[in-house]
């Protein structure tokens, strides 16, 4: 088992391969995204970092500001959990879009249409970023249902923080910019346990 010191030096190269594997991902969300909003999607080249879960919130532009957050635990032969997260007003315009404008887009809270519609496109950007993972490394990944939060990030955060804080404290980011009619910064955010590191590294021949 990797613990918290090997995870802090971790190599460079190493490293690389993380971010290469997100960089991977996060196209193929994108693609996904496309194809829900059937319109083109541009992607800016995304930008992955290992992060102390209590730099994440700053990170995301701060721990109080109010996103939609898309949860999702990982069984198979990685063990962890997986989140997208995107302001609210980010995902109101995705929703209005979706719903072909029938969405409310002044409204204080989301319709239960509109958290349905969430949670499926949560559900498939994630998919789509881990099939890339298990594409990538061969190992079966197995997500459970998505759980929609809409809270401050420090919030939604703390669930992941809360169960794996005994493992370790780093998790890898992946920040996005999709741009269809307006920019669109969406956050994928995957936690493995430290034994999961080391498969992933293993099964692409790094450890």
């Amino acid at each position: 088992m990797w613990n918290n010191s090997e995870l802090d030096t971790i190599e460079t190269s190493q490293l690389d391969v993380l971010k290469e594997i997100g960089n991977i991902g996060a196209g193929n969300a994108a693609t996904a995204l496309a194809q829900m909003l059937q319109r083109k999607v541009d992607m800016k080249v995304p930008r992955a970092e290992l992060f102390e879960f209590r730099d994440v919130g700053e990170a995301i532009g701060g721990a109080e500001t109010i996103m939609a957050g898309v949860y999702m635990s990982v069984d198979g032969d990685i063990h962890g959990s997986m989140m997208f997260l995107m302001e609210k007003e980010s995902s109101r315009h995705l929703v209005n879009h979706m719903l072909g404008g029938f969405g409310d887009p002044d409204a204080e809270e989301f319709g239960e249409m509109e958290i349905s519609v969430l949670k499926e496109m949560g559900n498939i950007m994630t998919g789509a970023y881990l099939n890339s993972l298990s594409d990538l490394t061969g190992l079966k990944i197995f997500p459970s249902a998505p759980d929609l939060t809409i809270d401050m990030a420090g919030a939604i955060l703390s669930v992941p923080a809360i169960e794996f804080g005994a493992l370790g404290d780093r998790i890898l980011m992946i920040q996005t910019n999709f741009t269809d009619d307006v920019d669109i910064d969406g956050f994928f955010i995957l936690v493995p346990d430290l034994d999961s590191y080391k498969r992933i590294m293993e099964s692409l021949g790094m450890a």
